[in-house]
């Protein structure tokens, strides 16, 4: 069965409901009608945007091009994990922590699913990448926004407390181990959530993608499945990276707390 085309009437039916919401929401006094129509207009622009770019990729396979495109995606990630955080690290660091870590993990991952599970020739098959990519960073960075949200918060409101341990003569990793360990529960737990519920309470959005593409559900669940695993094996990496780096920034050379680079 083909995939049945989407009409710009079907798309504006669509908006007419988010419409309503955004209208039920003034009259609620919630407060959050102009920004759900900002994020539906936002996500508009940029999701044809990204279907005019998609199709001029997939016509030529340029490995520059692509290589631009994921910069891009990992620019935008770094942000939007930097200003999630209600305390941050001052200057590059609160930038270029979280996009560090999601670099080594998402793109370490997405490289070793093209090349050793699916096997795709050539590697950088944009049909393959982009979507791989996408989905990869998108999880890792709510997992490495909550982790390092929960450290900052965490060493904030028990700074007293580190600092004892500190002059009873625990070391920097002993006097902070319990926010650490937090931290990465917290940015591990979108993802156990998301793998416990898949197939039971929620269908993967892959996976319906696939199935109304006229994918056979059976190769559309295998996708679906490694598609969980690598990003559980991503947001638990790139939170453990981003959670041990963000914690050795919040010591100097004498391991002494230093709050004062955080921002908040």
């Amino acid at each position: 069965m083909e995939l049945i085309p989407l009409s710009a009437l079907d798309l504006a039916i669509a908006a007419a409901l988010v419409g309503l919401l955004a209208l039920l929401s003034w009259l609620l006094h919630l407060r959050v009608g102009r920004r759900l129509l900002i994020s539906a207009a936002r996500s508009t622009v940029q999701l044809l945007l990204l279907g005019l770019v998609l199709k001029t990729l997939f016509a030529q396979t340029s490995l520059p091009l692509l290589g631009l495109m994921a910069l891009v995606m990992l620019a935008v990630a770094g942000y939007e994990v930097m200003a999630r955080q209600q305390r941050r690290f001052r200057g590059p660091w609160g930038y270029g922590l979280g996009t560090l870590s999601m670099f080594l993990s998402s793109f370490t991952i997405t490289l070793v699913a093209l090349t050793v599970v699916i096997q795709v020739k050539p590697w950088y098959q944009p049909q393959y990448l982009i979507p791989l990519l996408g989905m990869l960073l998108g999880n890792t960075m709510s997992g490495i926004a909550i982790a390092l949200d929960n450290l900052t918060r965490t060493a904030w409101e028990q700074r007293e407390r580190i600092e004892a341990r500190l002059i009873l003569g625990h070391s920097w990793q002993q006097a902070i181990e319990g926010a650490r360990r937090d931290a990465l529960r917290s940015g591990l737990i979108p993802i156990i959530n998301a793998m416990t519920t898949a197939g039971i309470v929620s269908l993967p959005g892959m996976m319906t993608g696939q199935i109304l593409a006229g994918s056979p559900p059976m190769e559309a669940a295998k996708y679906q499945l490694m598609i969980l695993l690598l990003i559980a094996a991503g947001t638990g990496l790139g939170s453990m990276a981003a959670v041990w780096g963000g914690s050795r920034r919040l010591f100097d050379e004498r391991e002494r707390l230093r709050l004062d680079r955080l921002k908040g």
